[in-house]
């Protein structure tokens, strides 16, 4: 854990605020969003993401009973990645058109159909024993994230397959 003595940080808070029509990242920024869509299940929302060079595009669902925000970025040519989803173990609030995500540090890369890697568990354990992140909330990280791994693994690592067993159904721009 002392890889991160340096350079660990408090959980990361996102603002989606849907009558605004805007998103507020960790670092303050306000981005306008083209598109947002709330289901019974989560919110969906689309835009572009300016001054990334990695990526030009994101889109993500904000999934509170399974405590995930689920996203697919769209790669700049010469930054793609060998990955179809990228899973954010989140704490997710939400009051009247405005939503707010915490970041529980763990994230999940699905490669659809072929398999899933966890990340950043050292970060969450060193979080925790910084006092950054709660033991109790911690632990729900965890729960979350085998949860997910648990129901992936079960159906073929396909996104769709697992989370149509809790009547979600997904729809994205380019999917």
């Amino acid at each position: 854990m002392t890889e991160h003595a340096g350079t660990i940080h408090p959980p990361k808070i996102e603002t989606f605020d849907v009558a605004a029509g805007t998103n507020t990242d960790p670092k303050g920024h306000l981005r306008k969003v083209e598109q947002y869509r709330v289901e019974p299940f989560g919110l969906y929302l689309a835009r572009p993401t300016p001054g990334r060079a990695q990526f030009h595009y994101l889109e993500s669902w904000l999934l509170p009973g399974l405590g995930l925000r689920l996203t697919d970025f769209w790669f700049s040519p010469g930054h793609e990645r060998d990955q179809d989803f990228y899973l954010d173990v989140v704490h997710i609030d939400r009051d009247g058109d405005v939503w707010r995500s915490t970041d529980w540090y763990l994230d999940i890369v699905l490669r659809e159909g072929r398999g899933l890697q966890v990340l950043d568990t050292d970060e969450l354990l060193a979080a925790s024993a910084a006092g950054l992140i709660s033991p109790a909330d911690a632990r729900r990280a965890l729960e979350i994230a085998y949860a997910t791994v648990g129901g992936l693994a079960a159906h073929g690592y396909k996104i769709h397959d697992w989370l149509s067993t809790m009547d979600i159904e997904l729809s994205w721009q380019r999917h």
